[in-house]
C-alpha cells in the first residue's frame, strides 16, 4: 500500500501533555509545517478506550482532525513490564493517578511499579517503552506506526530530565536512565523517535 505524503501547512499535535507536545514539536522542527496542539486549540480529549497503543493513537488523531479540520498527529505511548503481565501498558497515564489527589504523580507511579516488582519476587526487571504515532487527514485517511525501545527498570530513580517513567528506565546498551539523558541524547534512541523515523520515511 502506498503511503500518503504529509505536506500540510499546519499539523495539530493531538495532545494536552506538555512533555509529549514538546518532544513531537522538536521532532517536526526540521519540516516546514506549523505545529499547534490540541491544548492551544481547546480541542476536547476523547475517551481512549482502544485495546492497543495504535488504537488509542488513532482515536485521538481522528478526534483532533475532525474538530479542527486539519491534519492531526497523535501519540499514544506507555511502559510495558513483562514481569507484571505487560502492565501498566496502555494504562500508563491512568496508573499514575494518585488516589488522594486524583492527579498524575509519576513519582508515586514509579514507586508503585517497583513495589509491584518486589512483591512478586521476580528478578526480571526488563521493560520497554512503546509509542504509536497516527496521522489523520481531514478526509479520514489514517497512517499509523509503532516504535519501541527496550531496557531495564531501576530504583532509586535517577535523573530529572524527560517526563513520566523516564527516571527509572535505562535503555539497553547505555548506563544512563532516560531521566539522566539530554533531550538530544534521548531523541536518538527513544520509542517516539523510532516511530517518528518510520512515519517520516513513509510520509515525508
Amino acid at each position: 500500500m502506498a503511503h500518503r505524503k504529509l505536506n500540510a501547512e499546519k499539523i495539530v499535535v493531538a495532545s494536552h501533555n506538555a512533555g509529549k507536545i514538546k518532544e513531537i514539536a522538536e521532532l517536526l522542527a526540521v519540516y516546514k509545517s506549523t505545529v499547534i496542539s490540541s491544548a492551544e486549540l481547546n480541542l476536547s480529549e476523547p475517551v481512549e478506550d482502544g485495546d492497543s497503543f495504535i488504537a488509542n493513537a488513532e482515536i485521538k488523531a481522528r478526534s483532533a482532525s475532525k474538530e479542527s479540520g486539519l491534519v492531526a498527529l497523535a501519540d499514544d505511548s506507555g511502559l510495558v513490564v513483562p514481569a507484571l503481565n505487560g502492565d501498566p501498558g496502555i494504562h500508563s497515564a491512568r496508573f499514575a493517578l494518585h488516589p488522594e489527589t486524583n492527579k498524575r504523580d509519576f513519582n508515586y507511579a514509579m514507586k508503585k511499579l517497583w513495589d509491584g516488582l518486589e512483591a512478586i519476587k521476580d528478578d526480571d526487571r526488563s521493560a520497554y517503552f512503546a509509542c504509536a504515532l497516527s496521522v489523520c487527514w481531514a478526509d479520514g485517511h489514517m497512517e499509523s506506526f509503532e516504535g519501541r525501545v527496550y531496557g531495564t527498570l531501576i530504583y532509586p530513580l535517577r535523573g530529572k530530565n524527560g517526563f513520566g517513567y523516564d527516571p527509572m528506565f535505562v535503555p539497553d546498551g547505555y548506563d544512563k536512565s532516560f531521566g539522566e539523558m539530554t533531550a538530544a541524547e534521548k531523541q536518538k534512541i527513544s520509542h517516539r523517535a523510532n516511530a517518528f523515523k518510520q512515519l517520516t520515511n513513509a510520509c515525508f
